[in-house]
């Protein structure tokens, strides 16, 4: 059986990127609004509030997550890019997940914020010379962690999520 918690497999983080590897990340990170816009179309309120497998988020919780999730990589982006290995701060997503607005607002708010988002973080990454990805900010729990690392990282981030809604889809035949 599936582990439904990784339907695109765990996060594996494999060797070095090449620069077409980095263009084909990027551009990946570049599709994943419209994918996961596309993956909660025509979702009834109460499928939106459906947990995606058995103690996990609802589709909604996982929509709020993702731009909770991605501004938090963006600003780890500025901060390596600006600073000398910054500390950065983790943040408890599952307490975020509890709070109201991400139980209870419109996933069309937060489908708006991945796409401006995205939009931001992918004309940057566009505009970066290679040696940039070799930049680290300092993990409080994975140590040193370069761009590299990173966009490889959140691009993962942005397929998990958006299959663990079109998986759910296909399970319950909500097509």
């Amino acid at each position: 059986m599936t582990d439904l918690r990784y339907p695109v497999g765990k996060f594996k983080l494999d060797g070095d990127i090449t620069e077409a590897g980095r263009r084909d990340l990027i551009e990946s990170i570049a599709r994943a609004p419209a994918k996961l816009r596309a993956a909660v179309e025509g979702l009834s309120p109460e499928q939106l509030d459906t947990p995606y497998r058995p103690d996990g988020w609802t589709v909604r919780q996982v929509v709020h997550h993702l731009p909770d999730s991605h501004l938090n990589a963006y600003i780890r982006f500025r901060l390596a890019l600006t600073e000398d290995e910054p500390a950065i701060k983790t943040y408890e997503q599952e307490r975020w997940a509890e709070l109201e607005d991400a139980r209870t607002a419109p996933v069309d708010l937060s489908l708006a914020l991945l796409e401006s988002l995205h939009r931001r973080w992918v004309l940057l990454l566009r505009a970066l010379p290679p040696a940039a990805f070799a930049r680290t900010f300092r993990h409080p729990e994975l140590g040193v962690v370069t761009l590299d690392q990173q966009l490889r990282m959140y691009e993962w981030h942005g397929r998990h999520h958006v299959a663990h809604v079109t998986s759910l889809r296909q399970r319950m035949g909500w097509t």
